[in-house]
């Protein structure tokens, strides 16, 4: 049997399928371009066959394996009704942020499960202990519902908002930090900063933010919602005080579930977003009353994280980097093209966003899926003007090839 035919053999299997076994046998850089290996990859997956979905940063689709079990998931709770959600509920709960807390690598007491990241930073900007006068930090390409509940804090409590912007192909990361450090006062309490930027895809270094802040005694809120299992990190290597992410982007759980990680000493001085009294305020529990929700999503975080370590993280990353470049590579140099997005490959993964001279974001938007039936999303704001493109591990270089078709004919 030639690989090819094996792989496909191996498709119809499920989740532990041998091509999880076949991907430990090669090396990370060699699989990247394996398309025989990501054939069988996209075989676990149930696409449409009506258009290439280039737009896997708003929500993942879910690999069948996966899907399969949030249909089980479904039916136990549905057949235990009301003594499941009083009783194994929250041991599961429980259970399952621990998972996720080793996953992302921080302490098991400091991270809980929400619904999504506009919960989990949201929860931070209107809880944080602010003054009037306090001052908060933030870029004009940071996600837009964040940047509201800023608004808001600041019309409620007199805070001061200073918007800065990255540039799309800093010198260094040296120029990404002075950025921020410029923009700090004796007055500044909190940044919040992008992981890997929405728009963009350019990855922020968090790290040296942070060092940077805390000298100058200012808290970092790390919007994290494009870096949980696109690029591999550890929250405990990166100092900040505050992280937030959706674990149904890169992890692919169905939606509705992401995470909020709160360092440990800070936990007590956050107000909640609802209301959780007879909890201490140390326990970060305090922070995490959501009501009655779709608990069997929840437990399928478990079968979602259970693919991406089959599949392998460094296997994982790597293909979205190299498919990101190869059709990145294809365009930059086409006439009225602009990519916004790093050139430096290190500095970005799966996301990039290209416009093209004198098309409006809305329309080359809106011609890719008539006329190519590409569907990506406009992003017009924040300096960026262009469509994002986020392929994934299902995503084939045929596709992004009909994309840089496009993209020429379009400019042309």
């Amino acid at each position: 049997m030639n690989k090819r035919t094996f792989l496909k053999a191996c498709t119809l299997l499920g989740a532990s399928a041998p091509w999880f076994s076949y991907a430990k046998t090669q090396t990370v850089e060699s699989l990247a371009s394996d398309e025989d290996f990501w054939e069988g990859i996209r075989g676990g997956y149930k696409l449409s066959p009506d258009f290439i979905n280039l737009e896997s940063g708003y929500y993942n689709i879910t690999p069948e394996a996966t899907l399969e079990k949030y249909f089980q998931h479904i039916r136990k709770v549905n057949a235990q009704g009301a003594y499941y959600m009083r009783t194994v509920q929250f041991d599961n709960k429980k259970r399952i942020a621990a998972r996720v807390a080793r996953l992302v690598g921080c302490p098991e007491d400091t991270l809980v499960l929400t619904r999504n990241t506009t919960e989990s930073l949201d929860t931070i900007i209107s809880g944080f202990p602010w003054k009037a006068g306090d001052e908060a930090i933030f870029a004009i390409q940071d996600y837009g519902a964040m940047q509201d509940m800023f608004k808001q804090v600041a019309r409620r409590q007199g805070i001061v908002l200073k918007v800065i912007s990255l540039p799309i192909n800093p010198a260094s990361d040296q120029e990404i930090v002075d950025l921020y450090a410029k923009a700090i006062t004796e007055k500044t309490k909190l940044i919040m900063v992008c992981h890997l930027v929405n728009v963009t895809g350019q990855i922020n270094p968090i790290r040296q933010i942070c060092d940077m802040a805390h000298a100058r005694g200012v808290e970092v809120m790390v919007d994290g919602a494009h870096a949980v299992a696109q690029i591999q990190f550890k929250i405990s290597d990166l100092n900040c005080d505050y992280y937030g992410a959706s674990l149904h982007k890169w992890l692919a759980v169905p939606l509705g579930v992401g995470i909020l990680h709160v360092r440990k000493e800070k936990i007590a001085q956050i107000w909640p977003l609802l209301a959780e009294e007879g909890v201490p305020l140390t326990d970060i529990k305090h922070l995490n009353h959501v009501g009655t929700i779709p608990v069997y999503t929840d437990l399928a975080v478990d079968d979602a994280i259970d693919f991406y370590e089959k599949l392998g993280p460094a296997r994982k990353e790597e293909r979205l980097r190299y498919l990101q470049y190869y059709w990145t590579t294809k365009v930059r140099a086409i006439p009225r093209v602009r990519l916004h997005h790093p050139a430096d490959p290190t500095k970005s993964c799966a996301i990039a966003n290209v416009g093209i001279e004198g098309i409006k974001p809305s329309v080359l938007a809106e011609r890719l899926m008539k006329e190519y039936k590409i569907f990506t999303v406009a992003i017009d704001g924040g300096n960026i003007h262009g469509c994002r493109i986020t392929p994934n591990v299902f995503t084939t270089p045929r596709e992004l090839d009909e994309l840089v078709k496009a993209i020429s004919e379009l400019a042309s």
